[in-house]
């Protein structure tokens, strides 16, 4: 799961309010609803607010897999194994 948590303390430390970024940068005020969300944003526009922010990816993002996407992602890898054992055995 993504967060976007850094953002905000990353946008507070450089002093740049959503306003800012809308206004000044060209950020839409759609793209920082959807981060306020939790929703996902094109690789483009973490580009773009690192460039804006003077920062990395990691000052705006944070990736912490749920146990759900655990055990999902598990599932899919022993399917991929299963398939390709059968392939083999033909």
């Amino acid at each position: 799961m993504i967060s976007y948590e850094p953002l905000w303390s990353t946008m507070k430390e450089r002093g740049i309010s959503k306003y800012k970024l809308t206004y000044y940068w060209g950020i839409s005020s759609n793209t920082l609803r959807r981060m306020g969300h939790g929703e996902p944003i094109s690789s483009n526009t973490l580009n773009e607010l690192c460039l804006i922010l003077d920062c990395r990816v990691e000052d705006i993002l944070l990736f912490t897999a749920t146990e759900e996407e655990i055990t999902a992602i598990n599932e899919r890898k022993e399917e991929i194994i299963n398939f390709h054992r059968k392939k083999r055995k033909k």
